[in-house]
């Protein structure tokens, strides 16, 4: 399936045939060593959609050396920034020109909403490679004026074997997102993609070849993170580990950097973020944001609102036009285009969020709405709502990652920025108000990494991303995610009988 459908296609012929499940090494799609696989499963029906080549510590060992002699040996760092960038810009078609099959891939793999796919992600991808194509040739250091008789220039460097590691809920961006920013710089890589969503990023692999970006360049090791994960992150010969995902997977990672070879680390990690909704806010945008903030992706977005603020002054209007809006969410299948949430990716996270949702009952929060499983197949949890929700209960704490709200009561600014920011992540913030003074204050007091004002989830390739605190460092996106994969050489040179110092 390639290129624009008809429009009038059956959900069983809009999901494509599975063309690659083994892994891919030096520009082949080779089988594991040991012959393992292991099951994806599609979370709409809880079926097997294909066995995916398992690999192994041995398995990374042959991708990090490809990527190795590709990067000391090979072409792609020493091409000018020029032909790196006519390879990308080919890449991004590729990935237009197959856009359908890659959305249906991460729909059947992670659940996410067809229609969301085809339409946002998927170019997002492809315009997030073009992004950094233009960069590609732009990668400049500076001349420095030295106070002795010496001049210096700075050097813009690949920083060598990079290991990213992706998450599964946004499967297709994500791979965009590392991969795009390490092979502008002139890197080489290997890529861990989730277990639960290998396919679309072994798709990519293949359009990678088909770009013509040579061998070894991109690997792609699919396999479970306590062994695929943990040997490429504490590999000898990988030079940097980007990782998104879990704040305890994230320690790991960070622990094996330094047990290693003290290898340069990015993390993109949880969050708790707060959605601040004040007196003056225009209400029915502002239940209107506090629903997409919270339920976007299913929740399945590091960067939901999960913990929604709301002055005391609009409280019960608020609460009344959000369960209302709340009631007529559509949850269905995510290849029906009126379905605004799709299945949870898997069984063990459909049951943690179905544990978090008693827990809240057990501690006194009220719920508003939803609270149960939805429909009799596949792994769907209704929207929920809880309110009078105190600071200290573990719906209010804990990163669900589910369609969990939690809401909460508060009467000053002062008040809300202390209560804001009594948390362990720092990821984003939302600040919905039509004061000025209010809304700089906020953005200004607020311990995270992205605040948005009077809007949520506006994610552009332009804009760095990334926390304070436990939700991690460093930036994806923007020129930010360009210099986590350059490292900086100065050169000094004596200057003789100059005029000029």
């Amino acid at each position: 399936m390639t290129g624009e459908s008809n429009g009038k296609l059956t959900v069983k012929e809009m999901i494509p045939e599975i063309k690659f499940t083994k892994l891919f090494i030096n520009g082949l799609f080779v089988q594991s060593l040991s012959g393992k696989t292991f099951e994806t499963i599609d979370p709409r029906t809880e079926e097997v959609i294909a066995e995916v080549s398992e690999g192994s510590k041995e398995d990374v060992d042959l991708a990090v050396k490809a990527a190795r002699e590709a990067f000391d040996n090979g072409p792609w760092p020493r091409f000018s920034g020029a032909q790196r960038r006519r390879i990308l810009m080919k890449l991004a078609d590729l990935i237009d020109e197959n856009k359908e099959e890659l959305a249906a891939l991460d729909t059947i793999d992670a659940g996410k909403l067809f229609h969301h796919g085809k339409n946002r992600d998927i170019p997002g991808a492809a315009e997030t490679f073009r992004y950094y194509a233009g960069a590609a040739d732009k990668i400049h250091g500076d001349t420095l004026k030295m106070s002795m008789d010496y001049q210096a220039y700075t050097l813009l460097e690949p920083v060598g074997v990079v290991g990213h590691i992706i998450p599964w809920n946004f499967p297709a961006q994500m791979f965009a997102m590392k991969v795009a920013p390490s092979l502008a710089a002139g890197c080489t890589m290997v890529v861990k993609p989730a277990e639960q969503t290998p396919l679309s990023a072994l798709y990519y692999a293949h359009l990678t070849k088909l770009a013509g970006i040579p061998d070894g360049v991109v690997n792609v090791v699919n396999g479970f993170g306590h062994v695929a994960g943990a040997a490429l992150t504490s590999h000898m010969d990988v030079d940097k580990v980007s990782f998104t995902g879990s704040t305890e997977v994230g320690r790991k990672v960070m622990q094996a950097a330094a047990m290693s070879n003290l290898k340069q680390v990015t993390l993109e990690l949880g969050g708790k973020s707060p959605i601040i909704i004040f007196d003056d806010a225009e209400l029915d945008r502002a239940v209107h944001l506090a629903l997409i903030g919270s339920l976007y992706n299913k929740a399945k977005i590091c960067a939901a609102g999960s913990r929604v603020f709301v002055q005391e002054g609009i409280y019960e209007e608020f609460l009344k036009k959000l369960e209302e809006k709340a009631t007529s969410w559509v949850v269905g299948d995510p290849f029906d285009p009126s379905s605004q949430q799709g299945p949870q990716i898997e069984k063990k996270q459909y049951d943690k969020i179905l544990s978090y949702i008693e827990q809240g009952k057990k501690e006194g929060a009220t719920l508003l709405t939803g609270g149960k499983p939805f429909g009799e197949g596949g792994y769907y949890i209704e929207p929920t709502i809880f309110t009078d929700v105190k600071d200290d209960m573990i719906i209010a704490k804990d990163e669900i990652f589910g369609p969990v709200i939690s809401i909460l009561k508060f009467k000053t600014m002062d008040e809300v920025i202390r209560r804001a920011n009594a948390t362990t992540y720092g990821l984003v913030a939302g600040v919905i108000t039509n004061n000025l003074n209010i809304a700089n204050t906020v953005s200004r007091s607020i311990r995270a990494g992205t605040i948005w004002i009077n809007c949520y989830f506006i994610f552009d390739k332009d804009t760095p991303f990334g926390g304070y605190k436990m939700s991690g460092y460093g930036r994806d996106m923007g020129m930010d995610g360009l210099a986590k994969y350059l490292h900086v050489k100065t050169v000094a040179t004596p200057i003789y009988n100059t005029p000029w110092l």
